[in-house]
């Protein structure tokens, strides 16, 4: 079968992290969408939090604070995950998602006025199930010596 050779005016599809599948966006659209992705995100979490806390009422003045300050903290705390748990070994990987996952999801669930217990109990749950999966994504996407498959 013949293949399409590559010509010296031709340019690239593929850059050398992405062996193989063709990279859409500039770089510059990669380095804006590290923060506008965990950014919007965070604002989603943030309007949630501040609807559960409160509770279909009406919306106020430091409703409304409540709601940009859990998002700007939500959005740090994202993004630091994503910059640090990739630079961890398997283990402390799926263990900074399980504490993230897990303290994000109490957090959210304890603003809705549930009991401390159930609320602990829930998030320690979801927690143990995103590190598992986290773990397990790690997990098969390594070699034997621990380093990432490209």
């Amino acid at each position: 079968m013949a293949q399409v050779a590559p010509t010296p005016g031709r340019r690239a599809l593929t850059s050398g992290r992405n062996q193989g599948r063709p990279d859409l966006f500039s770089p510059r659209a990669h380095a804006l969408g590290r923060w506008a992705v965990p950014f919007a995100i965070g604002l989603v979490y943030g309007y949630w939090a501040a609807a559960n806390r409160r509770s279909g009422g009406p919306i106020t003045a430091w409703n409304v604070v409540f709601g940009f300050v859990t998002a700007i903290v939500f959005t740090v705390l994202l993004a630091g995950v994503l910059t640090l748990a990739p630079r961890l070994p398997r283990e402390l990987h799926a263990f900074v998602w399980f504490l993230f996952s897990g303290l994000a999801f109490g957090f959210l669930y304890n603003q809705s006025g549930e009991s401390v217990l159930l609320t602990v109990g829930l998030s320690l749950a979801f927690g143990v199930a995103v590190g598992l999966i986290c773990f397990y994504w790690v997990y098969t996407h390594e070699d034997a010596e621990g380093h990432r498959l490209r």
